[in-house]
């Protein structure tokens, strides 16, 4: 799930909430503080603020899987701690990432640590695997030895490698194990449906979800193949630019907000031309986000807002 923030730069629980209540009426679970939420450029107390305001709005707790891998060991218990005592389904772990080259011993260390030290029989982890942006690899012996040691505990992965033989090598020597692979796209969801996998967790979910559950309920349909077509057109279209920032552009441009187009340094907003660009290619697509009012081109949305006028998300 992208984060929305205010014009101060600080995490808007209003948006938030209001995005999360839109997913979950298309559908979908919510994979909160990942790579997309730009978590990394958040605060511990940041992320756990919006995980108690979604919880206090009415969100399911079940449908809630936050990212709570960080660098700093102490970090991820707190934020772990605190997802378990919430009631989450899951938490979706990064490695530590900031010092690479580390061995399988350093990183079963680092995991074990979290687990012992929340102590909780309720705690679900899903290993996210994200070595294009990590640069730290998960390999499948380290996944064996976390399942040997913690089973029931270690309950999945998130594999964003964009490699579907990681993937698939997953799905055959885990899957028979209970352990839940998850493609980190769309782009590879049929697939890994039809190789007994769990599902994806995408970042194009906070855009197209509808469409996205749709073929996850129904991959055994006749048409399934044209279904994972169509997804596969909103991705590739949007892979054209910086993912975060598109995404939340399309947000923007869609719900009529400005406001949601804004991303945190170091990341940078859509050029007025990239924007125009992004929606010429959506509407040729016949795009559309259901529940959601169409609204005016961002750029006189955001010379609106700098006159004055305000811009509301529409909700259902």
């Amino acid at each position: 799930m992208v984060t929305p923030f205010d014009s101060a730069l600080r995490p808007d629980a209003a948006r938030f909430v209001r995005h999360c209540q839109w997913l979950l009426d298309q559908g979908v679970g919510l994979a909160v503080f990942g790579t997309n939420s730009e978590a990394n450029s958040m605060s511990v107390a940041e992320k756990t603020a919006l995980l108690d305001a979604l919880i206090a709005a009415g969100v399911p707790p079940a449908r809630l899987m936050p990212g709570t891998g960080c660098c700093a060991l102490s970090d991820s218990v707190v934020l772990t701690r605190r997802a378990v005592e919430r009631g989450c389904a899951g938490v979706l772990m990064l490695p530590p990432f900031y010092y690479k080259g580390v061995s399988d011993d350093g990183l079963f260390r680092s995991y074990a640590e979290i687990i012992e030290r929340v102590a909780d029989r309720r705690l679900r982890i899903y290993l996210y695997h994200i070595p294009p942006v990590s640069q730290i690899a998960l390999s499948l012996a380290l996944i064996e030895r976390l399942l040997r040691v913690y089973p029931g505990t270690v309950a999945g992965i998130k594999d964003s490698s964009g490699d579907w033989s990681n993937t698939q090598a997953m799905l055959e020597r885990f899957q028979p194990q209970g352990f839940d692979v998850f493609s980190g796209s769309e782009t590879f969801l049929l697939a890994t449906l039809r190789g007994g996998g769990a599902g994806c967790i995408t970042a194009t979910g906070n855009i197209n979800p509808g469409p996205i559950a749709q073929l996850a309920r129904r991959w055994q349909d006749a048409d399934a193949d044209l279904q994972q077509a169509a997804l596969d057109r909103v991705r590739g279209t949007l892979q054209k630019w910086p993912m975060i920032p598109a995404l939340k552009a399309t947000i923007a441009y869609y719900a009529a907000d400005a406001q949601w187009a804004t991303v945190r340094p170091p990341l940078v907003e859509l050029t007025p031309a990239q924007h125009d660009a992004l929606v010429a290619a959506l509407r040729e697509l016949g795009f559309s986000m259901p529940g959601l009012a169409r609204g005016a081109p961002i750029a006189a949305a955001q010379g609106a807002e700098q006159s004055g006028e305000t811009h509301a998300a529409v909700e259902d």
